[in-house]
This record gives C-alpha cells, structure tokens and sequence, in this order.
C-alpha cells in the first residue's frame, strides 16, 4: 500500500485531539473546526463515508467553567465533559449545517463494543447514519463513564470505530508534524518519520507521553490505535492538523505525517470485535505445548493445555491466555466459569463428567472465539 492509494478510500475515520479542538485550552478554535468540517464536507461530496472522533468534551469543559486546570477526580471529569459536550455538538452541527450536511451526535463506552449485542448495534447505526449522509460526530461517553469502562483515549476510540465500520483510512489529527524518530523537545535533530509498518517494535521506542496535559492521549496512544485499525486492514495517517487543508492533502497522497501500513492479515469481523476488546476477565496461563498449538495450528484450546487459571470470570466471559513466561498468546469467550476451569485445567475432556458433574465443550475456549495476539 502507498500514499497514492489513499485517492480510493471510501471510507474515512477522522479523529481531532483536544489540544488542536481547544488552541491549547483557551477554547473552541472555531476557524480551525470550520476549516476541518469544510474539508470534510468535500469529500462527503465525493460520495465517500467520514466519520469523525472528536477530542475536548472535558477541554473544553475546563474553558467554560474556567476551571485552571484539568480536573483529577472522576465526578469533577464528568461535569466538565457534559457541559464542554454542549460546545462541541453545537459548534459541528452548525458548521456542517452550513455544508447542508446532517451530523448526529454518538456517545460510546467500552461497554457499548465489549457487549456483542450492542457491538452490533452500534455498527448498524453507524452505518444507518453513514447511507442517510449524516456525519457521525463520536465521543466517549465521559459524562458517565467510569475507569472500568473507559477507551482510556480517543485514539483507541477511533481505531475501534474503524474496525467497526471497516474503514479504509483512519487520520489521527495531532498538534505534532507525525511521529518523530526521537523526542524533538529533546533532540533538535529529530527526524520525522514519514513512513513504517505498524508492527514495527522501534515505533514504542520513538513514542511517547502526551505533553499538552489536556487529553489523555500521546504518540504511544496512536500506536496502538494503528495497530487496532490495522485488524480490519486500515491504513493510518498521524498528521498536523494546523496545517492548511491537510485532510484533502493527506487524501491527494500528498507526503505529510507518518504513514503506518496495516501489514497484518485483517481478521474476520467477529475475531475483529474480539482483538479490540480492552477489558478482559480473567487469565490462563499455558503449558509449552498449547501455546505452540494456538499459533501454528489454528485449534481450540482444550483445558490439558492449561497450567493454573488467575480471576473470576464466568461462562462466555472475555479471558486473556499467556504463556509460562508472561507473554499474551490469546484472548477469547471462555466455556467454562472460573471455579469450572480450576477443576478442569491440566485434565483431558474425558474427565469433565466426573470432576464437575456433567459435560459440556470439549473446548475450553473454541477456536471461532479465539484470537492471537
């Protein structure tokens, strides 16, 4: 895949951080969101599909309040993002509105993706509203959301709604040129990237902390967003978004940002919504012999493979398998609930009766609800 590509996408997901949205905290940056929105609506024009993830609720929150700083605690975060929400909806609808485009507001938790069910729902709105010519403007859900049930970014958020929809092409807007091979603040000579696969381990060295303080995002937050969205095999442009025109000029294949290519085979949908979960329930760890059948053979995993089981969890929960020395081999929807797989683990199916009473899967977690990691 190269930059030329980018002509074809037909379906776009554009996040905007809170330091871009908010000039650094000083509130809304209006020219800058008209100017955003304006290229948006073009490619809209264009018969192709945005969806837009949108930083600096709590930001902007802080502004309106005139709080001095980011709030810490959990209920002072949500009363700062349910009052900056009201800014942020009202300055796009009107914006988009002038392009005479709908825009339709989607607030998500984790919940909203860990749950299947609502997974599904939340796909099917978003495609509802994409073939109506509405531009989703999406956030996470602060105003309710609690640490259990955080994205824990934006960037995350964005990568999720790529796999979600399957985008083409997920922009992550930044007050940063792209990733730089060093830390810039530090290095002068810093270069910056222009290009890498997403699966590249030098990427987290050259990463680091978002330094803006206004949102929870950084470089190694993006990162991993890309490495979300390349399950669903979409590409991701990490650019500023200061610079003039840069959505149509990224599109045009222009070379601006860092480029990282989606270089892993795109999971099915299903094994999709699995990877992208954050929130798992429990942990097994695996003898030497499972972990090498998982990763060469595509089977299920039976519970002889399973050294010792760590948590609480119940049947159909999400449950993470690593092997003997700590590395993270898998995750999937488990058979068995957690006082179940205790009794069950290092035993052979053929037992199952006899140690818990009846028998069930011969599986403790099925391959169809299995991924790698």
């Amino acid at each position: 895949m190269n930059r030329n590509d980018f002509s074809k996408a037909k379906r776009i997901v554009v996040k905007i951080g809170s330091s871009l949205l908010t000039e650094g905290g000083r509130g809304l940056n209006k020219p800058a969101i008209a100017h955003w929105v304006e290229q948006m609506a073009t490619i809209c024009n264009q018969n192709k599909d945005i969806l837009l993830v949108s930083s600096g609720s709590v930001a902007e929150g802080v502004c309106r309040l005139g709080l001095k700083q980011r709030p810490k605690t959990l209920h002072e975060l949500q009363a700062a993002a349910s009052v900056g929400q009201m800014g942020l909806i009202q300055i796009f609808e009107d914006n988009f509105q002038k392009h005479n485009l709908h825009s339709a507001q989607v607030l998500l938790t984790h919940d909203d993706l860990s749950n299947r069910q609502r997974y599904l729902n939340a796909r099917s709105t978003l495609l509802t509203l994409l073939r109506l010519n509405a531009v989703p403007v999406i956030n996470e859900n602060d105003a309710v959301a609690t640490d259990e049930i955080r994205f824990g970014d934006n960037d995350t958020l964005a990568a999720l709604v790529a796999n979600l929809v399957e985008a083409d092409l997920l922009i992550l807007l930044t007050d940063q040129e792209g990733l730089m091979d060093s830390n810039p603040s530090i290095n002068p000579a810093a270069q910056l990237i222009t290009k890498a696969q997403t699966n590249d381990p030098t990427l987290d060295i050259a990463a680091g902390e978002s330094s803006s303080g206004l949102g929870r995002g950084g470089m190694h937050t993006k990162i991993r967003a890309a490495r979300l969205a390349a399950r669903s095999g979409t590409a991701t442009i990490i650019a500023s978004g200061s610079k003039n025109n840069v959505i149509n000029q990224i599109l045009s294949g222009d070379e601006i940002g860092t480029f990282l290519v989606p270089n892993i085979t795109p999971l099915v949908a299903r094994k999709q919504w699995l990877a992208g979960q954050l929130k798992t329930k429990g942990k097994l760890i695996l003898d030497d012999g499972a972990v090498k059948i998982l990763q060469n053979a595509g089977k299920s995993l039976l519970s002889v493979g399973v050294i010792s089981v760590i948590g609480r969890f119940n049947r159909g929960d999400l449950v993470t398998c690593f092997s003997n020395n700590g590395t993270e081999i898998a995750r999937g929807l488990i058979n068995y609930n957690s006082e179940e797989s205790i009794k069950i683990a290092g035993k052979p199916s053929k037992d199952f009766e006899s140690l818990l009473g009846y028998a069930d899967d011969s599986e403790l977690i099925h391959r169809d609800n299995l991924v790698l990691i």
